[in-house]
């Protein structure tokens, strides 16, 4: 469930910034994905948790998404800093 909330906080953000143009889009742009890197972390941080709570290949398996959603949240604020650097570069 968490997957698609962020998928979908991710794509509402990326469409309402469709129209935007400017410096001020690309300003959206890196807020909208550190919002969204920021969520994803939080759900890292609450399947760390889950696997301090848990044994075994359980423990494993949910420190393993955790630091999946890292990764994840890492290259979604990578991919927006990018995205905004283009969009400034093409406005210059």
């Amino acid at each position: 469930m968490m997957k698609n909330l962020t998928k979908a906080i991710m794509m509402s953000g990326f469409l309402a910034l469709a129209a935007c143009g400017g410096n001020e889009a690309a300003d959206n742009v890196r807020e909208d994905t550190e919002n969204s890197a920021d969520a994803m972390e939080n759900e890292a941080a609450m399947l760390d948790e889950a696997g301090d709570n848990a044994m075994g290949a359980e423990a494993n398996s949910l420190e393993n998404q955790a630091d999946a959603m890292d990764n994840k949240a890492e290259a979604t604020r990578d991919a927006g800093e990018d995205k905004a650097d283009a969009m400034e570069a093409n406005t210059n």
